[in-house]
């Protein structure tokens, strides 16, 4: 079993086609992708150039910190600012916070990868990116790293992952959230999310053993039969290939998972 685009569609309500989620000379950094990025953030978020370098600098690299972020367009209260940026720029600010606390998190909680900055450079083409892939391959790679012995922590948007978990599995961890509104709000939302920071060791045993333990008749393999209004998703879902984010390409093969669409599964290709 795997998460699929259909997952990620129906559980986030998020587009899974249009315009990659790259951006390019961000990969990684030199002078010049360092110099372009203060400019960046100066113009696109307006402040000034020399608030845009100190912030920059600060980790000498190609973030900023999402507490600065969040002071630009959430200002405490008391605060004698009394300036405030346009409010395209406003708008940026928000949804690169929102990004990166969310589809794209990293492991550090505090950092923002100024490359997706880009991408909301022209408001009106946001909607035009499918986000849908760009999450799910980031999401794919970090999950990748977390099977690692020496590993500790994983990035990517839990959320997901969580309702994923929920939608699928009969654990009994899941809590119902009351006031959710089918076919209103993303799928996702039908849970209750539980905040642990730091989850017993022996809880976590429990769990595992849990899932050791499940019979084929424990396992929803197919939660979204009434959600395929038109089958645009249900197609969309069946590409085969890779997905990608920025310089993280990550391969897809639903053929894999045909139970998980209310097929029977076939033996599939070599990879």
């Amino acid at each position: 079993m795997s998460i699929s685009l259909e997952d990620v569609s129906i559980l986030l309500k998020i587009p899974v086609t249009g315009k990659v989620v790259e951006v390019e000379n961000f990969a990684r950094y030199t002078e010049e992708s360092h110099s372009d990025a203060i400019k960046l953030v100066s113009k696109l978020l307006g402040v000034s150039n020399k608030e845009a370098e100190e912030e920059v600098n600060i980790d000498k690299g190609l973030t900023v910190r999402k507490y600065w972020l969040k002071s630009r367009w959430c200002p405490k209260a008391g605060s004698r600012n009394t300036t405030y940026p346009p409010v395209e720029c406003t708008s940026r600010t928000y949804l690169l916070y929102l990004l990166s606390c969310t589809l794209f998190a990293d492991k550090s909680g505090s950092r923002v990868f100024i490359a997706l900055l880009k991408l909301l450079e022209d408001l009106d083409d946001v909607r035009k990116y499918a986000w849908g892939p760009g999450a799910l391959a980031y999401l794919y790679r970090h999950l990748g790293s977390a099977t690692r012995v020496q590993v500790s922590q994983i990035a990517g948007y839990l959320t997901l992952l969580e309702g994923w978990v929920y939608d699928h599995f009969k654990l009994g961890l899941a809590t119902p959230n009351a006031k959710y509104m089918d076919y209103v709000q993303p799928r996702v939302c039908r849970w209750i999310q539980k905040h642990e920071t730091v989850m017993n060791i022996d809880k976590v045993g429990s769990i595992r053993r849990t899932l050791d333990r499940l019979h084929p008749s424990e396992v929803t393999w197919d939660p979204y039969v009434n959600h395929r209004d038109n089958g645009a998703v249900h197609t969309m879902a069946f590409y085969s290939g890779t997905l990608k984010y920025m310089d993280v390409v990550e391969p897809y093969h639903p053929e894999r998972i045909l139970r998980q669409f209310g097929h029977v599964q076939s033996i599939p290709d070599p990879p």
